[in-house]
């Protein structure tokens, strides 16, 4: 576990140490293992509490696994949205740029990956980990948890790109948590960075620096042509039977 924890703890009732202490030995071994092949059992022996204390604080096991993704994302969106009030105050009326829109999404993100006591990268790559997990109710869970964040950068966007339909805007910024989250969280991203470049593994700051003119380049892109895209992957895939 951790050494923050014992940090976190100090000064809180017993109650409440307990329930840090379940928190940090459940995302630890969700981190490691995933939902799924993490137990009840496990958690209570890395948090040396009983099954009952759990059952107290949390609920159930999915009740824990939303407890340990909304202690890190709470704060973190209300971050990003507050980074983005500022910019967008410091220009208006003008209307705030693409760039800094993406810059207010992505430097809390980078903040949290460079703290341990918010559970640094190991978090991120939690959130990456529960991104992939095909449990409905993960999903079910990051849409909803995500959902005011990404509507106050949604309409933000669509003010920067007025071209774009919101049909459109919508499958770009899906596709930027995507990339964001995988660049964050994902051990096979890191570990082609050291191929290429062994001085950039784990710094986080260059990882974004290189993703952020990607991402802005995706959500400036021209419109597409549909029907032509539609058209060359129908002619690529075989006959139906």
């Amino acid at each position: 576990m951790r050494t923050d924890t014992t940090t976190l703890a100090v000064g809180r009732s017993p109650a409440a140490a307990t329930r840090v202490r379940i928190l940090d030995a459940a995302e630890a071994l969700f981190m490691e293992h995933g939902f799924e092949a993490t137990s009840l059992r496990l958690i209570t022996q890395a948090a040396a509490v009983n099954l009952a204390a759990v059952n107290y604080h949390f609920g159930t096991k999915e009740e824990l696994f939303e407890a340990v993704l909304t202690r890190r994302l709470d704060p973190m969106n209300q971050q990003r949205v507050a980074r983005l009030d500022r910019y967008a105050a410091a220009v208006a009326p003008a209307t705030l740029g693409c760039e800094r829109i993406l810059a207010a999404l992505l430097i809390p993100a980078l903040e949290l990956a460079r703290d341990p006591a918010r559970g640094g990268a190991d978090f991120l790559r939690l959130v990456g980990r529960a991104y992939a997990d095909p449990a409905p109710f993960i999903r079910q869970f990051l849409s909803a948890q995500y959902a005011p964040m990404i509507a106050r950068f949604k309409d933000a966007f669509a003010r920067a790109l007025p071209h774009l339909p919101r049909r459109e805007l919508s499958w770009r910024l899906h596709f930027i948590m995507g990339a964001l989250s995988y660049t964050l969280a994902a051990t096979d991203a890191l570990r082609i960075i050291a191929e290429l470049n062994p001085v950039e593994t784990d710094n986080d700051e260059l990882l974004l620096r290189r993703l952020a003119p990607f991402l802005l380049a995706g959500l400036t892109a021209p419109l597409p042509e549909l029907s032509d895209v539609t058209r060359e992957i129908d002619a690529a895939l075989p006959p139906a039977a």
